[in-house]
């Protein structure tokens, strides 16, 4: 690949993963925001399940919000997810990763004067890196250190 093909792709990504990043920090404290502006629904809505409604207006329209405290007794048809900000996130910051860092192996990620690496060599050490990295910490959190917060944080961040 060109060298000028590389730097629109990393310009297009870099574009991309800013923009979904903004997308999903937003999504979140939206949600944030909504948790903590909730209020006690009247009773006849907490027999239905319903844990905290909201009501709010936004662009001449109304909205009403309400928080289940299990979900509702039958899920509907169309249900938004808010999944794609992160997803959209990690894959635009992985793809930059690949452009910027495995593209361009030879002059980012090897140092002859530290280690005589291949191009593959290195890649594959930073990928064994990252997906290790992740890994380890899942089984850390899913073993009985997990139940110790303060514990587990302090070994992960040693």
């Amino acid at each position: 690949m060109t060298p000028y093909l590389i730097e629109w792709l990393n310009l297009i990504l870099r574009f991309v993963h800013v923009i979904t990043g903004v997308a999903w920090i937003g999504a979140s404290f939206y949600f944030v925001w909504l948790d903590n502006h909730l209020q006690t629904p009247p009773k006849w809505k907490q027999d239905k399940g319903i844990k905290g409604d909201l009501w709010s207006i936004h662009g001449g329209g109304f909205y009403e919000v309400a928080k289940y405290q299990n979900g509702p007794e039958k899920i509907p048809e169309i249900l938004h997810w808010f999944k794609w900000e992160a997803y959209s996130t990690w894959l635009s910051g992985f793809l930059l990763l690949c452009v910027m860092y495995y593209l361009g192996a030879e002059s980012y990620l090897i140092d002859r004067s530290v280690a005589d690496l291949s191009q593959a060599q290195a890649i594959g050490i930073g990928l064994l890196s990252i997906f290790g990295g992740w890994l380890i910490y899942e089984l850390l959190c899913r073993s009985k250190l997990g139940k110790y917060a303060i514990v587990l944080a302090l070994l992960l961040l040693v």
